[in-house]
């Protein structure tokens, strides 16, 4: 994380009682699918040569970053963790196909805290062409979801409720925005629809995690049961419990009826002080059982 983004999270102060992060991609907006379907899948399969798998190397990206558990997650670390569910994939191995270990990349991932195209940039610019290749390839992916990202997502509004939603918790609470995305796309799809005007700040992928947004931004500054984080994936879930927020799930394929209910009862619950407990216990349970941890051909 850079200087400048500490400071702009760090600097945040409070001008309401209340708090709610926001997520984005899936939460906000309904452009997941189009996103990975469309932008990330293709490019995986283009820079990482998995064109003699391409069916199954999408079967397995889908799951990971739609219809999983790991759904939300960055993309680094979720392009390792489809390319390992690859590697042990039953008809894979019967083609007899090698999944590509990408080690350098392994490691990067695993040792970067701040996996980003600026991270990702820095330590290309300590090695040597030949020690950075994998590394160089990586950002050539990353580079090239972006770019298709910004020439095929736009049109696409946000979910029936959000806008009115967020006018009404602006009443009473600070609002920003708590995503994975970078944050050239967020500062794009907020503006085109209006509702940058609803947040105080738009942190995304090159501000640290989502956990590190909501500790630095809100930890210590709200009394307790003060915070809260609206999102659509189990990763939005423990952002929250790490920095001991609230936590209101938008339900992966329910989206449109979760904000109507955010809209309707959850946010004057949040205000009153009755959201903590059963109510949010019962909204959690509900969102926990919608995303499965092993995908089908594990279990044939």
């Amino acid at each position: 994380m850079s200087l400048d983004s500490t400071k702009q999270l760090t600097g945040f102060q409070p001008t309401k009682e209340f708090f709610i992060g926001i997520d984005s991609d899936g939460c906000v907006f309904d452009t997941m699918e189009i996103k990975h379907k469309e932008c990330f899948i293709p490019n995986i399969i283009r820079f990482f040569d998995l064109q003699p798998i391409s069916r199954l190397a999408r079967d397995a990206a889908e799951f990971v970053n739609l219809y999983s558990k790991w759904r939300g997650t960055n993309r680094f670390p979720a392009l390792i963790q489809a390319l390992d569910l690859l590697h042990n994939h039953p008809e894979v191995r019967q083609r007899g196909f090698a999944v590509p270990r990408f080690q350098m990349i392994r490691d990067w991932v695993a040792q970067e805290n701040k996996p980003g195209n600026p991270a990702l940039k820095a330590a290309l610019a300590s090695r040597s062409q030949c020690d950075g290749a994998e590394l160089q390839r990586l950002l050539a992916w990353s580079e090239a979801v972006n770019s298709s990202i910004e020439a095929t997502v736009f049109g696409i509004p946000p979910f029936p409720s959000v806008r009115e939603s967020l006018e009404s918790a602006a009443e009473q609470a600070d609002l920003i925005v708590v995503s994975a995305t970078p944050g050239e796309a967020l500062q794009r799809e907020w503006a085109e629809h209006d509702l940058t005007k609803f947040v105080s700040l738009i942190a995304g992928q090159e501000m640290g995690t989502k956990a590190e947004h909501l500790r630095l931004v809100a930890g210590n500054k709200y009394a307790d049961g003060h915070v809260l984080m609206v999102g659509d994936a189990p990763g939005d879930m423990k952002a929250a419990r790490a920095v001991g927020a609230l936590f209101y799930p938008i339900n992966p394929g329910a989206e449109e009826l979760s904000w109507h209910r955010f809209h309707d009862e959850a946010i004057e619950r949040f205000f009153n002080g009755t959201y903590k407990g059963e109510y949010e216990d019962s909204l959690v349970v509900e969102f926990d059982a919608l995303l499965p941890e092993v995908p089908v051909w594990k279990k044939q």
